[in-house]
C-alpha cells in the first residue's frame, strides 16, 4: 500500500497552495497545501485511513504506482477475498439446530481452533484458511471485502489475521460498499488483481477478475442453503474432505496464474501483462 503523505510530498513540491489539486484530503484538509477543502471529487477511502478522500487522478496514480512497485519491487499480485461462505461461515448461536448447540461449549471450552464466538454468532474457519492465508501472502497483497458491516468484517479478519500479517488494513465492508462491490475501491491496478468469491453477481463490473468458490456451509439453518434437508458439517461433525478442500485447490491455481504472470516473457514485458487472459473469468477452477 502507497502511504498518501509520501506522494502528496512528491505532487507538493510542483503545487503552490494557489494551483494545487488536492490529490489527497484527510478529514477536509489537503495534504500538499494544507487548506480547507470543502468539495473535493473523487472517492473515500475511509477503510485505509479514517477521513481519507483521493481525488479520481490520485486513484489512477495511486493504483498504477502501487501495482509498479509490487509487481517489480516484490514480485506479488493482488488478491481480493470474499470472507462469508469463501473463508469462514458464521451463524446466531439462536439459529442453531438442536444437534449443533454441543458447538457452543466448544467455543467456550477453547478446544477448537478453527471456531470463534463474535457477539451472539459463531464463526467457523473454512478448513485450510490459515494455510492458505500463509501461502498466499507470499505471492499477493491481500485485501478482505465483505457485504458484512463494518465491525463484523473487522472482527472476522482479526480472527483470521490476528496481527494484521495478510490484510493490514485492507477491510473493505458494506459501510464503503453498500450495493455492489468493486474495484474501484482496491488501489491496484485491475490487470493485477484476483478477485475470489463465492456469489459472482455482486461484481458485474469485473468478471473478467474472478475466481468463483463453491460456497462452505459448516451450520445447517443458513438462508442461502439449499440442502437444508441434509445433515449439516456441525451435525455430522464433519468438514469438508480432504480431497474436496476448495482452498487447497484455490491456492494451486493462484500458484499457476501467479507462475503465468512472472515467468513468461521478458521482465520489461511486465508493464503489460493481464491476469484476466490467464483467467478468462468468471471461472470457477477445478476442485474449488
Amino acid at each position: 500500500m502507497i502511504d498518501p503523505v509520501m506522494m502528496n510530498e512528491s505532487s507538493s513540491s510542483s503545487s503552490s497552495s494557489s494551483n494545487c489539486s488536492h490529490l489527497f484530503v484527510r478529514h477536509g484538509i489537503c495534504f500538499a497545501c494544507k487548506k480547507k477543502v470543502s468539495c473535493v471529487h473523487g472517492r473515500e477511502f475511509g477503510y485505509l485511513f479514517s477521513g481519507l478522500r483521493l481525488s479520481h487522478e490520485a486513484v489512477s496514480f495511486t493504483k498504477h504506482l502501487t501495482t509498479l512497485v509490487s509487481v517489480y519491487g516484490r514480485k506479488k499480485l493482488h488478491l481480493v477475498l470474499d470472507l462469508d461462505h469463501t473463508l469462514i461461515h458464521s451463524m446466531k448461536t439462536s439459529n442453531l439446530s438442536k444437534a449443533e448447540k454441543y458447538l457452543i461449549k466448544e467455543e467456550k471450552s477453547g478446544s477448537r481452533k478453527d471456531l470463534r464466538k463474535y457477539n451472539n454468532r459463531l464463526v467457523k474457519f473454512r478448513p485450510f484458511v490459515e494455510e492458505f492465508l500463509k501461502e498466499a501472502n507470499k505471492l499477493f497483497t491481500m485485501t478482505a471485502y465483505t457485504k458484512g458491516g463494518s465491525t463484523y468484517g473487522q472482527a472476522v479478519v482479526r480472527m483470521i489475521d490476528p496481527n494484521k500479517i495478510y490484510f493490514g488494513d485492507r477491510i473493505i465492508t458494506r459501510k464503503e460498499s453498500p450495493d455492489l462491490k468493486t474495484l474501484d475501491l482496491v488501489l491496484a491496478d485491475e490487470r493485477g488483481i484476483v478477485i475470489v468469491d463465492n456469489t459472482l453477481n455482486v461484481w458485474p463490473h469485473h468478471k473478467r477478475n474472478l475466481l468463483e468458490i463453491t460456497s462452505y456451509f459448516y451450520f445447517k439453518n443458513d438462508g442461502k442453503n439449499m440442502m437444508r434437508s441434509r445433515l449439516s458439517y456441525a451435525e455430522r461433525k464433519s468438514d469438508e474432505s480432504r480431497t474436496k478442500r476448495a482452498l487447497v485447490n484455490l491456492l494451486k491455481f493462484l500458484k499457476e496464474v501467479h507462475n503465468g504472470f512472472f515467468t513468461c516473457g521478458l521482465e520489461e514485458e511486465l508493464d503489460f501483462k493481464d491476469v484476466r487472459y490467464l483467467i478468462k473469468g468468471p471461472l470457477k477452477p477445478h476442485g474449488c
